[in-house]
């Protein structure tokens, strides 16, 4: 990391200080506040994907936030908590490229906050509760710079009462290794098919190397999560995600897999023309054209239910319906 933007409010805070040890040459800058450096609209994301700086922030107001109405693992409840803007990884579907003008990382610090509103939501609500930490990025990706995993999993190993998921592409899976499993703990992988995955999720974890982290987590016995969304409408997209989901029940024990996650790739009309226009190029956006229905750039409803029941069809063989969940938005 060789630039690190601090809010003048956290330079002393712990978690910065660690991080200002962890990286004793990067040039650090003082800053009110985040939006300062990360917000400007005249910025390059695509050039600042190559070199992106960490900006340490304080995260005010509300933390925890509800999920859009059918993002869900089977829970009544369902909230996110970002420690993190932005993702360490470039693929090209990733609505944070059209969502922020900065490829640059934002990290709050005050994580006390967090756990003091999630206690917070527990005490004033009688839904089974879900909180979702991969959100706004990959929650176990950086996990060597930010602790998060560390620090979080004790907290919710004490709540047993609330799920947490971990969504993530990472091998960085070590501290789960070393931890005793918890059951409300749902490590969610992200598995896109290889030949797609090769093409267009530049800089993740192959596939193949994805599958065995799962295969080595669940025979630890921690709970895992397969996420297959978005769903890419590939040419030969039937025999290639056929092919995946036959390969990974193959692999892993269908008792070991908590949830599977299934949606078309959609996106808000101005988000999806940013990130054309970052990567005009790119094979993605010249598979099939998009188009404009009810403010959300879509593939045409045949196209999207071919997609979905297909892969929906093939999980079945291998799932029971309750542990499948399909994701509209």
């Amino acid at each position: 990391m060789d630039t690190i933007y601090v809010e003048k409010a956290i330079r002393e805070h712990p978690r910065a200080a660690a991080i200002f040890r962890r990286f004793p040459k990067a040039t650090v800058i003082e800053c009110d506040r985040y939006g300062e450096v990360f917000n400007p609209r005249a910025q390059n994301f695509r050039l600042q994907k190559q070199r992106p700086a960490l900006i340490l922030a304080e995260k005010k107001g509300k933390t925890v936030l509800p999920t859009p109405p059918d993002y869900s693992i089977g829970r009544s409840g369902n909230h996110y908590f970002s420690h993190m803007l932005n993702c360490l990884y470039d693929c090209r579907y990733c609505f944070l490229q059209g969502m922020y003008q900065s490829a640059n990382y934002v990290l709050f610090v005050n994580w006390e906050d967090f756990e003091t509103q999630i206690d917070e939501l527990r005490g004033t609500t009688s839904d089974e509760l879900c909180l979702f930490s991969g959100y706004d990025c990959d929650s176990l990706a950086m996990e060597s710079i930010t602790g998060f995993v560390e620090h979080f999993l004790p907290f919710f190993s004490e709540r047993p009462d609330t799920w947490l998921e971990l969504r993530t592409k990472s091998l960085n899976t070590r501290l789960l290794e070393q931890a005793e499993p918890a059951p409300n703990i749902v490590t969610a992988f992200t598995l896109t098919p290889d030949p797609i995955a090769r093409e267009i999720e530049h800089g993740a974890p192959p596939y193949a190397q994805r599958l065995k982290r799962v295969k080595s987590l669940t025979e630890q016995g921690w709970m895992i999560g397969l996420r297959l969304d978005p769903l890419i409408p590939w040419p030969g997209f039937t025999g290639i995600y056929t092919a995946m989901i036959d390969e990974v029940f193959a692999t892993i024990d269908p008792g070991k897999i908590h949830s599977v996650t299934l949606g078309p790739m959609r996106f808000p009309k101005a988000m999806h023309d940013r990130i054309v226009k970052l990567y005009p190029e790119d094979r993605l956006f010249a598979l099939r054209e998009m188009t404009l229905q009810e403010g959300q750039m879509t593939y045409p409803e045949s196209i999207e239910t071919e997609l979905v029941e297909t892969v929906y069809d093939s999980l079945k063989r291998h799932l029971p319906e309750n542990r499948l969940f399909r994701q509209t938005g």
